[in-house]
Parts: structure tokens; sequence; C-alpha cells
């Protein structure tokens, strides 16, 4: 089986690490897999980028040419939003390539213009990393439910015009798309039940299959070991909190981590309680969370990563909106529990006080409380994590996923 998957990157954000290891998965169970992108970083030779010098530059150009218009809308969120309008030729690159069968990942930031879907020639599944797909450009819709009719009045735009950005990009996929067979792939039941209310997408097939994880790259390490690796101290309870943008991007949650870290100091917590950051480094004036805080930037290989999941007690994931997280995934492989709100792809991966803890959303009480739950027993923490080790090993293993996988495109070409 010759299989074609498009992704914007190939290890630059959660998609894209998510899509890679996925590439990786099918090759080792014998499909030819090949990864068609817009900017790539490794040295892989089945990932297919740029050339060339000048298509090197136009690559890092692309994301932003595409949202010009964006820019229009000045008080506007500062997040993702994709009109994907921008030319490009990746029609004819797919058909030199000649696959069986196309599969979409995360394909904005000017990687693939709406319009070019209707010109693929192969059956398409489309696995979805985010709302992008269904809405008329948002990444995530912050619950105002649009989708569900033809966007406009933005909110993320922050526009009063019914006939805004996001009702042109939608009238577009609803154009191009109609009659093109989509088989959509959702890695959540969260993300596959806003699929199916979606306007666009709610008569595709919807299937989910979850993200998948080198069980061998991610798993414990032992904990005095993996402290000492980024000499942490070995006498305190350690919170880990991991995320790209982890203290800026507003949906990740830092606001109620802030309060709920308040919460435990104010309950004794704050003393033998410490705090590690992955993705922020250190403010010129960090906020006062009751406890200390190391910030450790941006990680850039599985190893530290790895260390770090290992070296902590509990992980807390905050956020308002999320998919499957990548860091719940490889924090429960990494056998240590996590708390997170009751939200999005959350429960498809924490069972509640089995391997973690589902906490009201938003409720910085319950999310402290959470957090105190895990670290003030030491015979349950360990429970928490063989169970959560079990989760990932049993659920979430490449080899498990790719199979799936494998099932999927077997029922597409049969």
């Amino acid at each position: 089986m010759n299989l074609l998957i498009l992704n914007t990157f190939d290890n630059q954000g959660g998609a894209a690490i998510a899509t890679y290891r996925l590439h990786r998965g099918l090759r080792s169970i014998g499909i030819n897999s090949r990864l068609l992108v817009q900017g790539k970083k490794t040295d892989d030779h089945s990932v297919i980028g740029p050339l060339t010098k000048w298509q090197k530059i136009l690559a890092i150009l692309r994301p932003y040419l595409d949202g010009v218009a964006t820019r229009l809308y000045r008080k506007r969120e500062k997040v993702f939003f994709s009109p994907a309008w921008l030319p490009e030729r990746l029609a004819s690159k797919v058909a030199k390539l000649n696959p069986d069968i196309v599969h979409l990942f995360w394909v904005s930031g000017g990687f693939l213009r709406i319009e070019t879907l209707k010109k693929l020639k192969q059956p398409i599944v489309w696995t979805l990393h985010d709302m992008w797909p269904f809405t008329g450009g948002c990444h995530y819709d912050d619950e105002c439910k649009k989708f569900q009719q033809s966007c406009g009045n933005c909110p993320v735009l922050h526009s009063d015009r019914e006939r805004d950005l996001s009702r042109r990009i939608w009238e577009r996929k609803r154009t191009s798309w109609e009659g093109v067979p989509i088989v959509v792939v959702a890695t959540s039941h969260w993300l596959a039940d806003m699929a199916r209310s979606s306007s666009l997408f709610r008569d595709q097939r919807v299937e989910v299959i979850p993200n998948g994880i080198d069980t061998e790259r991610y798993k414990p390490i032992n904990k005095e070991v993996a402290r000492a690796a980024y000499n942490l101290p070995q006498d305190k309870y350690l919170i880990l909190f991991s995320a790209f943008s982890a203290t800026s991007d507003k949906r990740k949650g830092n606001q109620f981590l802030v309060q709920a870290l308040e919460k435990m100091s104010q309950a004794g917590w704050g003393s033998k309680t410490e705090l590690v950051i992955i993705g922020a480094s250190r403010p010129e004036n960090p906020p006062d969370m009751g406890m200390n805080v190391h910030y450790m930037g941006h990680l850039h290989d599985e190893i530290s990563q790895v260390l770090l999941y290992s070296a902590a007690d509990v992980v807390v994931a905050p956020s308002m909106q999320e998919n499957l997280s990548n860091t719940v995934m490889e924090s429960l492989a990494c056998g240590t529990p996590v708390v997170a709100f009751d939200i999005g792809g959350m429960p498809d991966m924490i069972d509640h006080q089995i391997n973690g803890y589902l906490a009201t959303p938003f409720d910085t009480n319950e999310l402290a409380g959470g957090m105190m739950w895990v670290l003030e027993n030491e015979n349950r923490r360990d429970m928490l994590s063989q169970r959560a080790r079990q989760t990932v090993v049993e659920r979430y293993s490449l080899k498990v996923v790719a199979n799936r996988y494998l099932a999927l495109y077997q029922s597409i070409l049969k």
C-alpha cells in the first residue's frame, strides 16, 4: 500500500509530532508511508520537503502571507486563524507521487488551499487535530458553536459583521468540498462529536482513532536519577506544567493554574511543593505562584521530556479546550498521573481517580484539590502511576494505533 501523508511540518508543534510518530509507526508495520510537508526539519528520507533555497524561504514566509487577511481584524484574539487562500502546487505534487490514499493531518499555515481538496483524485482520509477543518478559520471555537451553521460575527476575530472573513472561509469550504468524499478521523471522542455536529462534515463518515506514542521511548525513569539530571530537589513534591507557549496561550489555562497553586499554598503545600514549567522561560516579573518555580524553556528532544515527566509527581493540564493532548499521553506513558479539567479529549485518556483526576471545568478549588489528592498518599500515587503506564501501553502504543489505521485504509480500498 502506498500512502501519502500531508502535514505542514514534520516535527514542529503538537500535531506534527503526533503525525510523524504515526508515520513511523505505519512504516514499521509495512506500509509505504511518505510524509509531504511544507517545512522539513528532520533528515528522514521518507519525508518530502522543499529542496531549493528559494523553496525553503517561501515555506517560512507562507504562514505569514496566509494570515494577511486576518491581520485586518485588529481586535482579534492572538490565536491561530487560517484563511488557507494562498495558491500552491500541492495537487500536482500528489499526482506525481501517485499514492493509493491521501491522508491529511494539520495542513494550515499556507500549506493547503481550501480549493485544492477537490482536485485530489485519490481517496481522502483527514485526521483532525483541532477544529479548523470544519470552522470558518479558527482552530478552537472558544465554545461559540457557530460552525454548526455557517460562521460569521466571529468572536475570535471580534467581528460584528455577519459576512466577515469567517463566513467567507466557511462558504469556500462548503462550495469546494461539496460532493468530495472524505473519511474523517477524530483523535478524540469530543472532536468526533464536534465534527458530526458541524455543517461541513455532518454527512461524512467520522471515525475515532487516537494518536499513538512510542512506549519504548516514553517510559518511566527512576525518579531520583531524573531529578538529579536537572538538579531538581529530591525532598519536594514536583508538579509539572507543560505546553507550547505555556504561560502566554490563554487556552492552555495558566490563569487557572496560578489560582489553584495559590489555594494549595494557602492549604500548607507551598513549602513542600515546587512547580516545573516546560514551554516558557522565566519572565522578567514572574507571578507569585505561592511556591518555587523552575522555568525549563522549550525542550526539543524526547529524552529531556521523558526525564522531566519522570521527575514529576503529578502533571497538571488546565486547558480550556483541548483535543488529545500529547503532554497528557506522554506523561501517562512515563507513569506520571495527570490532573486536568473534564473537557475535550481529557476523559479519553484520564480515568478519574484511576490514572489521574478530572476536575469540574473550570473550578480552581477542585483543580487544586485534585493535585493534593494525588500527592497526599504515596501508595495511591504509586497505584495511579502503574495504571497510567498501563493505559498508554494498552490503548495508545504506535503498533496498536497503526494497525487501526491499516484496517481503515483496507476498508476504503476494498
